[in-house]
């Protein structure tokens, strides 16, 4: 999946508009509510080495917050990582170009939002 096709889901369904914060990071993003500031995604541009990944070119992730019930059984999956730079037991990163179907993601990104709200 791409991070254009997942812009285009947020703002269709959530009126979100993908925001560049950092001029540090001029490639991350974060998704916030459009009535309110709180973050229901974020989608970052990391060396594949941050996540466990033996290719150490950058990849792009997405960080969406998850129960903490879930966040065990997601590890689990390929393609699904410890939350990079958020709290590993609410978050989680799922590699964008990974084996997690567009649909999954989707999913994951609309039950953060719910969760988020």
């Amino acid at each position: 999946m791409k991070r254009e096709m997942l812009f285009k889901y947020a703002h269709e369904h959530f009126k979100s508009e993908p925001k560049y914060l950092w001029s540090k990071f001029p490639d991350y993003a974060v998704l916030r509510h459009h009535n309110k500031e709180n973050w229901f995604g974020l989608v970052m541009n990391v060396p594949g080495e941050k996540l466990g990944l033996t290719r150490n070119k950058n990849v792009d992730i997405l960080n969406v917050k998850v129960k903490p019930e879930h966040v065990g059984s997601l590890r689990q999956m390929e393609g699904v990582y410890p939350a990079y730079h958020m709290n590993k037991e609410h978050w989680i990163s799922v590699l964008l170009d990974g084996p997690i179907s567009a649909e999954e993601i989707y999913e994951l990104l609309t039950d953060s939002h719910f969760l988020t709200s």
